[in-house]
């Protein structure tokens, strides 16, 4: 348990000790280093940083708050992985990679952000999966969340691509604003996306819904968003952890509470971290296709560890008992009096 832990390992790929070496309590860190992505999907990451809400900064207290923006989770988890954050918002499947790659060692999953969010949207006369043959659709990034579901969902309709094997689709990686720019040009033949990009190329760039990612998980459920911590850091330092999460805890309540003021602290984070805000029906569009919550929907992971070989992004599924950490959490919830979110079964070697 993070919050308890004084003593553990860390691999030499998280920057930190080698496993024979102990990891004390430093207290609490001079510095937090936070990544996120300008995204509504990371709206509870947009308005926990915000100056003006403080909330993230009121908890941390001398602790100085640095965050950094990224359009996608890999390009997060190298950062991370390379010592140069001590915690960021990004997708579960990039989470899954780096537990993967570090052999369970150099992250765990603290909390959840957002569950839906993600469609993929094309061009109006594509109306079946089998119309995608031959066409050209985008992702924000090789083996970000929504690549690894695109990928796997043509996987399962016998559609090949670079990474099964074939061409039948050309999937393309890129940044969301460049393929925003790229759809309405006629370049691109749709995108799988997260919010607010899925709802910019339906209402201003004349996409249309082919998949809701929602239609494919039990209950209309998946993760979007999660936060997760180097282990190392953790270590070193608890009390920033759990600063870091009831700054969360307080974010995410007053987002739901307040969705109306929230959506002007998000279209301000936007405006200042992606460079202009979003119109008003493209916020409340991306708002409706979201649940903001502190579930990091443990129970999902192992489906999504399976989903990123059937994607052809990674060779074979892994355990994943130990990527969960809600402890600190759990204690947070507790003194906001809200209930606790379980980790179904991931939070044990």
């Amino acid at each position: 348990m993070i919050a308890a832990m004084a003593l553990g390992a860390c691999t030499r790929a998280d920057g930190g000790p080698s496993e024979d070496k102990p990891v004390a309590d430093a207290g609490p860190a001079a510095e937090l280093r936070l990544g996120f992505f300008p995204n509504v999907t990371h709206a509870a990451a947009l308005v926990g940083i915000d100056q003006e809400k403080g909330f993230v900064a009121k908890e941390l207290g001398a602790t100085k708050l640095s965050t950094q923006a990224f359009n996608a989770g890999p390009s997060a988890i190298e950062a991370l992985l390379s010592g140069s954050l001590d915690a960021t918002f990004v997708g579960p499947n990039p989470t899954i990679n780096a537990f993967t790659k570090t052999k369970g060692e150099a992250v765990r999953l603290i909390a959840g952000a957002a569950s839906g969010g993600a469609q993929l949207v094309v061009k109006p006369e594509i109306t079946s999966v089998e119309q995608l043959r031959g066409r050209t659709i985008a992702t924000p990034q090789l083996g970000g969340t929504q690549d690894v579901a695109l990928r796997a969902w043509l996987a399962e309709h016998k559609l090949k691509v670079d990474t099964t094997g074939g061409n039948d689709v050309k999937v393309l990686t890129t940044d969301n604003p460049q393929t925003f720019d790229a759809f309405r040009s006629g370049q691109l033949d749709g995108g799988w996306l997260p919010e607010p990009w899925a709802s910019r190329l339906v209402l201003e760039a004349g996409a249309k819904v082919l998949v809701d990612e929602r239609q494919l998980w039990p209950e209309g459920k998946f993760p979007t968003t999660v936060l997760i911590v180097r282990t190392e850091f953790a270590k070193k330092h608890p009390q920033t952890v759990k600063a870091l999460l009831s700054g969360h805890v307080a974010a995410v309540r007053w987002l739901n509470a307040e969705p109306a003021a929230a959506k002007k602290v998000v279209n301000t984070g936007l405006a200042k971290h992606a460079g202009k805000p979003l119109a008003d029906s493209v916020l409340d569009r991306a708002f409706s296709q979201i649940e903001f919550s502190f579930d990091p929907l443990a129970g999902r992971f192992p489906k999504l560890s399976k989903d990123a070989v059937t994607a052809g992004v990674t060779k074979q599924e892994i355990d994943l008992k130990g990527l969960v950490d809600v402890t600190a959490l759990n204690e947070a919830l507790k003194a906001a009096g809200v209930a606790t979110v379980d980790a179904s079964g991931l939070d044990k070697k």
